[in-house]
């Protein structure tokens, strides 16, 4: 697993989350609710698992990973925007 393809992951993730506040919030949608909820854990897992293969890779820091698996169970933009501060380190723009 590449650094983009887990930065895609992981804002696809935050859309995921950011679905299930909004089925949460607007009534009548238990289902949909149920349905991003657990779109929401088994991502956060997975997320989680790559992301520990990936720092034992030495594909991210450990600071991202822990990031992503710690404060991504329930804020997952807090892993997205760390994948865009390690992006930026990495490729520094020339000015």
């Amino acid at each position: 697993m590449t650094f983009e393809q887990l930065k895609l992951l992981s804002f696809t993730h935050s859309a995921i989350y950011l679905t299930l506040l909004t089925v949460w919030l607007v009534p009548g949608l238990e289902g949909a609710e149920l349905v991003f909820g657990w779109a929401h854990g088994i991502g956060w897992i997975l997320m989680s698992l790559l992301c520990i293969d990936a720092v034992r890779r030495h594909v991210i820091p450990l600071w991202l990973a822990v990031t992503v698996a710690i404060i991504g169970g329930v804020g997952p933009f807090a892993g997205s925007a760390g994948f865009v501060v390690q992006d930026r380190r990495r490729h520094p723009s020339t000015r």
